[in-house]
Parts: C-alpha cells; sequence; structure tokens
C-alpha cells in the first residue's frame, strides 16, 4: 500500500502537481513511518511549493533515518538555501559529499550556496544587476515549475539554456530580454505580472517594449523589492543587436543538429539503419543539450538488435536528462525502451527483474498506456517463465510419495504440504490434487478438498479417484443428493468400482431416512435450512405460482389434481421432494 502511494505521488510530483503528491506522500508515510525516501519525496514537493520550512523537517527526519544517504543532504541543503541559511546549507552539502564526492547535484548545490553567502557577506556593487537575487540558487527553478505557463518553457532546451546563462551571471540578462519566454520568467521570479503582446508560438521574438511600458517595467520591479536602494536600471538592448560569435556559432550548431536528426528519421523509416545511426550521432556531436538524439539512436540499436548499445544510450539520455531538467516524458521514453531492450535480453525468469524495474520508473516519470501494458506483459512472461522452470515431473512425484507416507501416519497437514509442493512442480497431475482432496477431507477443510476434487476431474475426467473424493466430500458436507450423483457419474468410467457402489448405498440409506420418518428433529431442521440455501429450491419457493401450487396442495385437492397435470409444475414438486424441502415449504405457505 504504501508502494502504491509512493508511486501516485512520484506521478503528481513529475506532472507538477506538488500539493497531491505531498497528499500522496503523506499517505505513504502514514503507512511506512521509517522510509527515508518518502521523508525525501516530500521535502521535494514542499521546495516545488517554497515551503522550505517544512522542507525542512522532512530534510531532517530524512537525514535523521538515513545518515549515509547523500540526496538527504541534498535536501536538507536546499530546503536551509531556500529559507537563505546559506551557511547551514554549505554544511550540509559538504557533509553530502563526504559521503558521495561524486555527486553532481551536491557540488551544484555546494555552488549555489557558497555564491549566495558570498553574496550575502558583501555590500551590493551599485553596478550590479537589480534582478540578481531572483535567478541565485534552486529556488528559481521550483518557482519556475511551479508556474503553469513557465514549465511549460522548461521542456524546451533553448530555454533552459538560457537561464542557466544567466544564473551564472545575471549581466546576461540584457542579451536575452527580447525572447517573450524570458519576461515571462522574470516576471514569475518577481511576483509581478508582466503584460505581453499575444505571439502565435513561445519562441517568436517580441519588439522593444515602448517607453511608457518600460517606464512601467522599471516602477513594478522596484516595488518587487522595497528593500533596494532604487538603481539604475539597464536599458533593454535592440533588438537588432547583433549577436556574439559564440551565441551565433551555438544556434548554428543547433539548427544543424536538427538537420541531422530529420535525416537519421528519414533513414530509419527506410530501414537504412547504419545510415541512421550516423546522422543522430553527428547530432549529438553538434548538440548535447537536447537527449532525443540519444533516444532515437537507442531506438534504431534496439531494432537492429544491439540491445547492449541500445541500454547504454538510454542511461545516459537518462542521465543528461536529468542534468538538463528535459521534459519528464523524454525520460519516461528512454527508460521504457530500455525496458524493451532488457525484455529481449532475458533468457529466463530472473532476467525480466531489471525490465520489470525499469518500466515502473518509467510510469513513475509518465504514466504512458504503451509502458503500462510493457510492464503488464513482463510481469507475465516472468511468472510463465518461473512455472516452466519449476516444472520438473520427477521431483513431483518425489514429494507425492513423500505425502503418502505422511498420510499413512495420521500427519495431514505435513502430507497437504508435500501434495501442495508435488502440484506447484507439476501442476497436471490429478493423482496430486486427489491425494490433497483427501488430506482436507480428514482435516475438515471441505470446501478446499471439493475444489481439488473438482479440479482432478478438470484434469482427467476419466480419473474415477476424483469422482470418490468429490462425492465423499459432498457427503460430509451433507449434501446427499449432490454426492449420489457425483458417485453415478463416476460409474460411467468405472462401472463396477465398489467405492463408487458402495458411496451410492450409503447415500440412498440417508436420503431414505427421511421418507421413513427416521431423521430426529435437529436433523429434519439441519436438512431443511441445507435445501433452502439451495439455489433452485430458493427460486422455486420465490415463485408466486409455485407457492400457490403448494397452498392448494394443502388446502384444495380438487385445485391440487389439476396442478398434476401440467409437467412443469410436476418437475419443480419433483425437485422439492427429491431434496426433502417439501415439509419446510408446506409449513411456510402456513
Amino acid at each position: 500500500m504504501a508502494d502504491e502511494a509512493k508511486a501516485k505521488g512520484n506521478a503528481a510530483f513529475s506532472s507538477g502537481d506538488y500539493p497531491a503528491a505531498i497528499h500522496h506522500f503523506s499517505d505513504a508515510i502514514a503507512l511506512a513511518p521509517t522510509n527515508h525516501v518518502l521523508y525525501s519525496n516530500r521535502s521535494a514537493a514542499y521546495a516545488s511549493l517554497q515551503n522550505y520550512t517544512d522542507a525542512l523537517a522532512d530534510a531532517k527526519k530524512t537525514v535523521e533515518l538515513k545518515p549515509d544517504w547523500s540526496k538527504g543532504y541534498s535536501r536538507l541543503g536546499a530546503a536551509h538555501l531556500g529559507l537563505s541559511q546559506y551557511g547551514d546549507a554549505v554544511s550540509a552539502y559538504e557533509k553530502g559529499l563526504k559521503i558521495d564526492p561524486n555527486n553532481e547535484p551536491l557540488k551544484s548545490g555546494l555552488a549555489d550556496a557558497q555564491k549566495a553567502l558570498a553574496a550575502a557577506s558583501r555590500p551590493r556593487s551599485s553596478a550590479a544587476n537589480p534582478f540578481g537575487d531572483a535567478f541565485s540558487g534552486p529556488e528559481m527553478w521550483a518557482r519556475l515549475t511551479a508556474d503553469p505557463t513557465t514549465r511549460a518553457y522548461l521542456q524546451q532546451p533553448d530555454f533552459v539554456k538560457m537561464m542557466q546563462d544567466i544564473q551564472r551571471d545575471p549581466n546576461n540578462l540584457n542579451l536575452h530580454l527580447k525572447d517573450q519566454r524570458i519576461m515571462q520568467a522574470l516576471g514569475v521570479l518577481l511576483n509581478v505580472k508582466i503584460q505581453t503582446p499575444p505571439t502565435g508560438a513561445d519562441t517568436d521574438m517580441p519588439d522593444s517594449p515602448s517607453p511608457s511600458a518600460a517606464a512601467s517595467e522599471r516602477k513594478r520591479a522596484a516595488e518587487a523589492e522595497p528593500a533596494k536602494q532604487p538603481e539604475s536600471e539597464p536599458e533593454p538592448e535592440p533588438e537588432s543587436m547583433e549577436l556574439t560569435g559564440e551565441e551565433k556559432g551555438a544556434k548554428q550548431r543547433k539548427a544543424e543538429a536538427l538537420k541531422e536528426k530529420d535525416a537519421g528519421n528519414a533513414a530509419y523509416k527506410k530501414k537504412d539503419f547504419d545510415t541512421a545511426i550516423q546522422h543522430y550521432t553527428k547530432a549529438l556531436e553538434l548538440d548535447d543539450e537536447d537527449i532525443s538524439y540519444l533516444t532515437n539512436r537507442a531506438a534504431v540499436y534496439l531494432e537492429m538488435g544491439k540491445y547492449e548499445e541500445c541500454i547504454k544510450d538510454c542511461d545516459k539520455a537518462v542521465e543528461r536528462g536529468r542534468e538538463l531538467r528535459s521534459d519528464f516524458k523524454m525520460i519516461a521514453r528512454a527508460l521504457t525502451r530500455k525496458g524493451n531492450a532488457l525484455v529481449k535480453l532475458a533468457k529466463c525468469s530472473k532476467d525480466y527483474e531489471p525490465a520489470i524495474e525499469t518500466y515502473q520508473k518509467a510510469l513513475t516519470e509518465h504514466r504512458n498506456p504503451d509502458t503500462l501494458k510493457k510492464l503488464n506483459e513482463a510481469e507475465k512472461a516472468k511468472k510463465e517463465l518461473e512455472q516452466q522452470e519449476y516444472f520438473d515431473p520427477k521431483l513431483a512425484d518425489e514429494e507425492r510419495e513423500k505425502g503418502n507416507e505422511f498420510f499413512k501416519q495420521q500427519k495431514y497437514p505435513e502430507a497437504v504440504k508435500h501434495y501442495t509442493e508435488s502440484i506447484r512442480r507439476n501442476p497436471k497431475d490429478p493423482r496430486a490434487y486427489s491425494n490433497r482432496a483427501a488430506c482436507y477431507t480428514k482435516l475438515g477443510a471441505m470446501p478446499e478438498g471439493l475444489k481439488d476434487a473438482e479440479k482432478c476431474i478438470e484434469l482427467d475426467p476419466t480419473f474415477v479417484k476424483g469422482y470418490t473424493r468429490k462425492g465423499a466430500v459432498q457427503y460430509f458436507m451433507k449434501e446427499y443428493e449432490k454426492s449420489l450423483e457425483t458417485y453415478r457419474e463416476g460409474l460411467k468410467y468405472d462401472s463396477n468400482n465398489q467405492e463408487l457402489l458402495e458411496g451410492i448405498r450409503t447415500c440412498i440409506q440417508q436420503i431414505n431416512k427421511a421418507s421413513r420418518g427416521d431423521l430426529s428433529p435437529e436433523e429434519l431442521k439441519e436438512r431443511q435450512a441445507k435445501a433452502m440455501q439451495d439455489p433452485e429450491i430458493q427460486n422455486i419457493l420465490q415463485d408466486p405460482v409455485m407457492r400457490q401450487v403448494l397452498i392448494d396442495f394443502q388446502e384444495n385437492p380438487k385445485a391440487a389434481q389439476e396442478h398434476t397435470k401440467n409437467p412443469m409444475v410436476m418437475n419443480k414438486i419433483q425437485k422439492l421432494l427429491s431434496k426433502k424441502a417439501h415439509l419446510g415449504a408446506l409449513r411456510q405457505s402456513d
């Protein structure tokens, strides 16, 4: 149950629904209060909502439960950073790096905390960018993710690169103000509403703002930061400003990479896999900030049967995608393709375990129906292989013989254990079901015995022992008519079977006791109650016509004679008589 709530929380977090994520993680914590991962996940959700106080409490609990887990210190550092507790943040990140010195998120967080600490400890320069604080630390990404509009922008690699560039040096904001998405992000970070002209696409370049709009914007920015001294606002660069050589080169490389990707897609459709690989590889060399080149190349490797290469590309795509904060759907796609490759490599039931785990991870990133279908297929294939691998008729016979020995010693629970193992080793052998049914009968577990006897008959309708087992169970359940019917069915396959003939004789004796009046009041009451539980009898007694017929048989002999001429009525009367339920029926009609 805790894992189910955790999976729901992960899915909600991936979709940006942080309140729902917190709700599901809280449910999971209630079921598993010592699971450190749950507190870590809820801390991340609180931080995404800028609720750093609760994020800090959960981060501390994570570290308390698992002090040797580096991610706990990453959560702790992020929460301290969000609360502007820069010294504590630096300390948390440093503790995490002692555990995992190569952890990139911890290194990045430490750098942010140290930078924030240094900035807080020195006097602000009048020439500094007035918006610098808005772009510092991990809270920038949390705020952008929390806003529906900017959350969509985070799925665009060029926007993420620009934001990273501004975060490294806030003065670079001037280079990107002409991009409408940057203006929108600035408004979110400053908690002010920036009016933007409607455009046909997110990547359209807006016109330079009018003098009045620029003045209004400067006024709102100043209101958003009342604690700062008035500073000179840098004017936005003109739209016609030339890009730097580095920016031109990067833009050109991205364009060339997209052309290589298109060429790779065309080659893939033509089944020209080698050419497709070449184009996707070239695209990666030109631009390593778009993981679709990796996932596409992985798809080609999968088609070529190069499963190891496919897995490597998928792992790289997931790792790089997390660094770039790529769309969670892209991460899920890479994980799903890795799962497909692992399924192709599977040769035994255990080989399916990493594939199943990978599909589950993909579903936590994005609930894709195709991935869910592949997960179900992998789980089914694993189960079937487990049964095939466990199948061993020789061992099944040995276990059945062990069960027989315990049965002879009247050690029925031990016998059941060995018969059950025999069934697992060879589920198609009716003898093991028959023997276990006999054990269940001895133990008084009649429903289990009946189920095994019926399975025995299902596997081999000519196996007479199945009918004797079933008839015996029904007899002990005092369903004498059904027992009699089972014994007679068995005689079709062995007309001289003494066990079946003896079963028929004892059933007839019990049935005739009622007609001779040999039943005690308790036995009569018990039989009537059992008969009333029979669905067929209940239907007859609930029929208004039959109720009137029963009344007529008791009170109106002339009408009763007319009823005897109706074959349908007499058939139902005969069924009541065969169950010996007519006495109860007559009493009910009084």
